[in-house]
């Protein structure tokens, strides 16, 4: 038994002070004696975070499926808070998109990640962002199925546009088959993305990035995901993605109980600025802003989710329990991993974040032991 003392444990209904007890990774009622008692002197304590769209970190990418560099980026966020990962693919050539779900389903079954998330190559061109032209195509029902076989369970989520021809049909198949399927990269108007939810799509990606945007007589996507109780909005508050005023729209339309935080971070985040890669695309990072090389497309952040948990706190004004929520609870609500992440209640793992008081991270645990 570990017990945390003179805590500010960060729950659904707001902040409690007192005491957090931890036994077999798991977060517990009082019960037993303690072996060890932490005093964190009032300091606030957070759930793990949970990020579910993120491509790399610490110099390494996700993008091969490599073992050393997945294990690599995914230990540069858990130092960072992000106690689960999926880890995200922008689009690809079949083989290459072959080979990274079944490395990287390896390292879902040994627990470095929590799945994998294909974001393409089913996009529409006019709305790609940082993807390869070359590489997006028609949705796939034949593709879609050898990933997910090749997945063996650990495929969780799929994002694409779904204006496409055969598209629909694509999410109707991942949601039978237990995969989410997210609305992104689209120039769809609204009566088509309406029409994907209807169909099981439960996901807008990035909201407000790399979509038809938001028009008084044509809402498009961004309306009909907003409007959508059935619908998790990622949101990438870095502050260069989203402007505070429409990051506070998306808490006040959809609450923190839609909407999930997300980094869709590269391979240079926690690097130095300079020249880096996102898949095939070159890209350049240069204060705090990740664009592709010569352009002004945004290729990802820089970011981890200790900066988007913040920047919402003390930016937005956002009350901690509800940033918390839309770092932790909501993504894991998304991918169906509620029952054991995203909050700090009894029964749940004890995956959490301790925090300073200027809300930066101090340290990390994860299932019961300190990172």
């Amino acid at each position: 038994m570990t017990v945390l003392t003179d805590a500010r444990i960060v729950l659904p209904d707001g902040v409690h002070h007192g005491d957090l007890h931890i036994a077999d990774g798991k977060i517990t009622t009082a019960a037993a004696v303690s072996d060890e008692t932490i005093d964190l002197g009032g300091r606030h304590v957070v759930p793990g975070f949970v990020d579910m769209h993120v491509h790399g970190g610490g110099g390494a990418s996700y993008q091969l499926g490599r073992p050393d560099e997945a294990r690599r980026a995914a230990a540069f966020h858990l130092a960072h808070g992000t106690t689960t990962t999926i880890a995200s693919l922008v689009s690809g050539g079949p083989d290459e998109l072959r080979d990274a779900v079944t490395g990287l389903a390896d390292l879902a079954d040994d627990g470095v990640i929590a799945g994998v998330h294909l974001e393409g190559p089913y996009l529409a061109p006019d709305r790609r962002g940082a993807h390869d032209p070359a590489l997006l195509r028609a949705p796939d029902l034949a593709e879609f199925r050898r990933l997910h076989r090749l997945g063996r369970g650990h495929l969780r989520m799929i994002t694409l546009a779904p204006e496409l021809p055969g598209a629909l049909d694509l999410v109707k198949e991942a949601a039978d088959t237990g995969v989410i399927a997210a609305v992104g990269h689209t120039d769809a108007p609204g009566a088509v993305a309406r029409a994907a939810f209807d169909a099981g799509a439960r996901v807008a990606t990035h909201l407000f990035n790399a979509m038809r945007p938001l028009h008084h007589r044509e809402g498009g996507p961004i309306a009909a995901a907003l409007n959508d109780p059935r619908v998790t909005i990622e949101l990438i508050n870095d502050g260069v993605h989203v402007e505070p005023a429409v990051a506070r729209l998306a808490f006040t339309t959809a609450g923190p109980s839609r909407v999930a935080l997300i980094t869709d971070a590269m391979a240079a985040t926690g690097m130095p600025d300079g020249d880096y890669r996102l898949g095939v695309m070159d890209v350049e990072v240069r204060g705090g802003s990740a664009v592709l090389a010569g352009g002004t497309s945004l290729a990802g952040s820089v970011i981890t989710m200790a900066d988007a948990f913040r920047q919402t706190v003390v930016h937005l004004g956002v009350p901690v329990h509800e940033a918390a929520e839309a770092t932790s609870r909501t993504p894991a609500r998304a991918l169906g991993l509620d029952t054991r992440i995203g909050s700090l209640e009894p029964g749940k793992d004890a995956d959490l974040v301790v925090l300073d008081d200027d809300f930066r991270v101090d340290w990390v645990m994860k299932r019961g032991r300190r990172v």
